[in-house]
């Protein structure tokens, strides 16, 4: 079985949450699963820019990237964040490869918008280092910066990069490490599953904006482009890595029909 996980940067920043997190993964790789790892950095990324005086800007949802940023995204990203990510695998005895998108082609991007600066959209995805890698047992570990064709460093949202990377990989399950505890109807209900017209209702009916609709438009995509299921549940709950992985019913799960 092949899985992605995609973890949020604020479930890193606690040195707890990202242990705890981990270790579930580490138990998961060694019942055979090959995982890769996607990990965002929003919230540390910030916090960086901030003690150096420089104010985050957003535009629909996505960091403004000036070449002041870009810098501070390879430092913190493909930096200090994952490297901590790995550290923490390897000590709970996952054999972790910290990467980004630029490596061997994993990831090449375009520019998204000129108005947003070095902000990608994924355009192709290279898999093969991630099947030589997990193959041989390795859990690759891929921070959200991408490459591009003249040598650009583009900083790219981190579910986009996580479906792109899934649907060349062609994985069983992508499995999205949110705050939330899945999605949530017009009554605030959680839905155990969704199918991708139903994803589309849920947005068209305004039940789903912001942050979900924009999860729900990369889990369409994903299951659009080969991936099996997406999973959309809350990375706090206890064991969740090991519950989802175990069958148990919980969060919601996006389908194709």
């Amino acid at each position: 079985m092949k899985a992605l996980i995609k973890i949020g940067g604020s479930l890193l920043d606690d040195p707890a949450s990202r242990n705890d997190i981990a270790g579930q993964i580490a138990r998961l790789a060694a019942t055979g699963v090959m995982v890769t790892v996607v990990h965002g950095g929003g919230k540390q990324m910030t916090r960086f820019l901030e003690e150096r005086g420089v104010q985050s800007t957003f535009v629909r949802g996505l960091r403004v990237t000036t070449n002041e940023t870009i810098d501070a995204v390879t430092k913190v990203l493909a930096g200090s964040v994952n490297t901590e990510l790995v550290a923490a695998l390897a000590v709970a005895g996952a054999r972790a490869v910290g990467l980004t998108g630029m490596d061997a082609a994993l990831a090449w991007a375009d520019q998204l918008d000129p108005e947003l600066g070095f902000v990608g959209r994924v355009v192709s995805s290279d898999s093969r280092l991630l099947h030589t890698l997990t193959e041989a047992g390795y859990t690759p570990v891929v921070a959200c910066v991408a490459g591009g064709e003249n040598g650009q460093v583009f900083n790219v949202n981190g579910d986009s990069m996580a479906v792109a990377v899934a649907s060349n990989w062609i994985v069983d399950r992508l499995l999205f490490l949110t705050d939330v505890p899945g999605v949530l109807d017009g009554d605030k209900q959680l839905i155990p599953v969704l199918t991708v017209k139903g994803c589309k209702a849920l947005i068209d009916s305004g039940a789903a904006r912001g942050g979900m609709q924009a999860k729900l438009n990369a889990a369409s995509d994903a299951v659009k482009g080969g991936v099996r299921e997406v999973c959309i549940v809350r990375g706090s709950d206890a064991e969740i890595v090991t519950r989802v992985f175990g069958g148990e019913e919980i969060g919601t799960r996006v389908i194709a029909k």
